[in-house]
């Protein structure tokens, strides 16, 4: 690569590092897509001879050290001390990338090793590392990962970059290869490891159906920026050296956790999201680099088919619904199982989740969940959760509590006056009051319809920013359907908020026998009505936000309750 005299790398290099989308080729230099406007059509063109950028688009234009400063964020000063530690002890290049700035001519590399000796030099690494308390914080406390578990997966940090000649060393010295290991090459005729500032983070062990690991990936505590504030960059890469002199890279191996001999095995998106269902669900999982990373499948398709296994599980990312190319992606997977002879089947779930990691850890957690709130008599009566009779269990309750603080009165949630008519035994009476304070609410839910004829809709579970930039004010009557109608018994002092709070609760994880739909999530639309008057609200991010929508244009479903 080209070098500026008074920099010891030139743009060229500055490019491959933030990972910058070649579209073509020039006499100077190339046209990559710009991270700055967002414009994916090769518009900002990288001069190499004069190691400066300009953007023919938005106009945006400088020089190389304030390329990466502006796009990481830092001062040009710091920009410079990055770049020149990362050029030389080297950084993962992200296989995903369709198009890459090559690496300099002459680069020679290493023969791939065999697998047991991949697997045993990296085994060999891991014991060498530790696992920081920031990354085991995050693993416990954001994926549910007990240590033992942790232990049991083989994460660790990755090391700084000061400290990769001295672990090469060490595990040379104990009898390791490392010649066509991916992650290690030669510097200066001496072998070291392609661990570097820019891509610290968690290092993730990537094993095959035999158990050998094949490589490993790294979650970057920061990930790759672009450039642009509503699209993200880069959170998982390969630990790679193929770019290196002596390197390998670890080709985009497919994860396995679980039993090879599964009759049903699940497919996934990310070996860390894998190991975390598997663990959560007791189910077998194989991961793929990315969705529509789908070759190895075939291979491995065929050898589950040979083990008895009858069922291929789709469980790609609810974003499925709305991403055409993740939706294209977890398509494929359907095509490369029927062509093993197996069943296939799509996995949906509560679409408030994006990953079945998600979910799943929702679902433990809310079981784990201890019931601070005490649900008083008079709210789940009111609200037909329980009958008159379940009085005379709470009052039990409150007598066996020996520290119990709270009156009887506040602990079935009675205002003075019920309070008296029950010490006075005067039942009836009671029951007729509180029958006062419940109202009826009627209520429809309508869905969008996804199905075969239509697999994706731009604005799928999104809240209501994802609507508008979809380019709807308003809910689309006609891409949903009317998928239940209710009544909810509420108290005549809740409004409207705080019945579709209720609405939204009772159609959650544990749905009802009588309803047909999914779990109340962003872009789902709510009705609210009675004699006279229709209110309907859109589903937002933790919110609802009333609407205008057209009920005739929407689909009914014959199935609703």
């Amino acid at each position: 690569m080209g070098c500026s005299p008074d920099f010891p790398f030139g743009i060229e290099d500055v490019a491959e590092l933030l990972h910058l989308r070649v579209r073509r080729h020039c006499t100077d230099g190339v046209y990559t897509d710009c991270p700055f406007c967002g414009d994916d059509r090769g518009k900002m063109k990288l001069n190499f001879q004069k190691n400066v950028w300009r953007c023919n688009y938005c106009g945006e234009s400088g020089g190389m050290l304030s390329l990466y400063a502006r796009i990481h964020q830092i001062s040009t000063s710091a920009a410079y001390h990055e770049i020149c530690e990362a050029i030389q002890n080297g950084i993962c290049i992200p296989l995903s990338l369709p198009a890459k700035i090559q690496p300099a001519t002459g680069i020679k590399s290493a023969t791939r090793a065999e697998n047991t000796e991949i697997h045993h030099t990296i085994t060999a690494l891991l014991d060498l590392l530790k696992l920081s308390e920031q990354h085991r914080e995050h693993l416990k406390k954001q994926r549910g990962l007990t240590d033992e578990q942790i232990a049991l997966l083989g994460y660790k940090s990755t090391p700084p970059f000061y400290r990769c000649r001295a672990l090469t060393k060490q595990l040379i010295q104990q009898g390791c290869s490392v010649a066509g290991v991916p992650g290690f090459y030669q510097k200066d005729g001496q072998w070291t490891a392609n661990f570097s500032t820019i891509t610290s983070g968690i290092l993730i062990p990537i094993r095959g159906i035999d158990g050998l690991i094949r490589g490993c990936q790294i979650r970057l505590d920061t990930p790759f920026k672009n450039g642009t504030e509503d699209k993200s960059g880069a959170k998982y890469i390969w630990w790679s050296s193929g770019s290196k002199e002596m390197g390998t890279s670890p080709g985009t191996p497919i994860h396995f956790v679980g039993d090879p001999f599964a009759r049903t095995v699940y497919i996934t998106e990310g070996a860390l999201k894998a190991d975390v269902a598997h663990l959560l669900m007791n189910r077998t999982f194989a991961a793929i680099a990315g969705i529509n990373n789908t070759a190895q499948l075939d291979m491995l398709f065929a050898l589950l088919a040979e083990n008895g296994t009858q069922m291929i599980v789709e469980a790609a990312d609810m974003d499925k619904f709305r991403n055409e190319q993740v939706n294209k992606g977890a398509s494929k997977i359907y095509l490369l199982a029927k062509k093993q002879g197996l069943a296939f089947r799509r996995l949906t779930w509560n679409p408030n989740y994006k990953g079945i990691d998600d979910w799943q850890l929702a679902l433990k957690r809310k079981r784990a969940e201890k019931q601070d709130d005490h649900m008083n008599f008079k709210f789940r009566y009111i609200h037909g959760l329980c009958s008159f009779t379940a009085m005379q269990d709470e009052i039990s309750v409150w007598k066996k509590e020996k520290t119990n603080s709270m009156s009887l009165q506040a602990y079935l949630g009675f205002s003075h006056a019920e309070y008296e008519l029950l010490a006075r035994s005067d039942y009836e009476a009671l029951t007729n009051k509180l029958l006062t304070e419940q109202c009826q609410q009627r209520f429809r839910i309508y869905q969008l319809r996804l199905d075969d004829d239509r697999p994706t809709i731009g604005f799928a579970f999104t809240g209501i920013q994802g609507l508008h930039k979809a380019g709807y004010q308003m809910p689309p009557a006609a891409e949903y359907n009317l998928i239940h109608e209710g009544v909810l018994l509420c108290s005549v002092l809740e409004d409207k908020h705080q019945r579709l709070e209720q609405i939204a609760k009772r159609y959650s994880d544990d749905l009802p026998e009588d309803y047909k739909g999914r779990s109340i999530a962003p872009s789902d639309v709510i009705e609210l009505y009675d004699d006279g008057n229709s209110y309907y609200f859109y589903c937002d991010q933790g919110a609802f936000c009333q609407v205008q929508f057209s009920p005739a244009l929407a689909k009914r479903r014959n199935c609703i309750g």
